[in-house]
């Protein structure tokens, strides 16, 4: 008899448990994360890239499943209409590259402003802290296969996120108390608009170029 409680095939126990406590236990959990050791290929190989590849691979099977790829018979010509599979993949995988430069970003930007709020400099910590609070919003990113409600879901995700990097920043980055919320809210701040103008350009180059 197969042990309900066994990880899924293919994915490591340690994957599973890391997202299952960051959703139910993150007061816990980042304080684990804390004292783990760690590199950044690691956080990324091991992290980052499997679970950012789960909202690409759910968008893309939305456009593959309910987007109508049609042929129109004009007198004597066969014209192609709607997206292509090619065009769908393309997209996905620029949305995913995205994702993946969104998050080394977002390190740098939390080490950077980190000893304008009193909170210590540590590229390394800065790098945790970016890989494992979009783990809500990636895991929500599943919804997106259906329209409509996927949209609704990735945003509950990805407000549960910003409740997660409110949590992790301060007890990664060492920042004082009456210092904490103000560095949450410039370090969003400038990532929306820098992450923000990445994934704008990153947009248009996937749908301006293949749709």
């Amino acid at each position: 008899m197969t042990d309900p409680r066994a990880p899924l095939p293919g994915i490591p126990p340690s994957l599973i448990d890391r997202v299952k406590n960051l959703l139910m236990t993150p007061k816990t959990e980042w304080a684990k994360i804390d004292g783990e050791p760690a590199t950044v290929q690691g956080l990324f190989t091991g992290y980052v890239m499997l679970l950012a590849a789960i909202p690409a691979i759910a968008m893309a099977l939305s456009l593959f499943l309910f987007v109508p790829r049609t042929v129109v018979v004009v007198p004597g010509v066969a014209v192609a209409t709607g997206i292509s599979v090619t065009a769908i993949i393309a997209a996905a995988l620029i949305q995913y590259v995205l994702s993946l430069v969104s998050v080394y970003v977002m390190g740098l930007i939390i080490d950077a402003l980190a000893p304008s709020f009193g909170s210590t400099k540590d590229p390394l910590k800065a790098m945790k802290v970016a890989a494992y609070y979009p783990t809500a919003a990636w895991v929500a990113g599943i919804l997106l296969v259906i329209p409509g409600i996927g949209a609704l879901g990735a945003l509950v995700g990805a407000i549960y996120s910003l409740y997660l990097l409110f949590i992790g920043l301060p007890v990664l980055m060492r920042t004082p108390q009456d210092k904490q919320v103000t560095y949450f809210v410039v370090t969003l701040v400038v990532a929306i608009v820098v992450i923000g103008i990445i994934n704008t350009v990153g947009t248009r180059v996937a749908y301006g170029g293949y749709f």
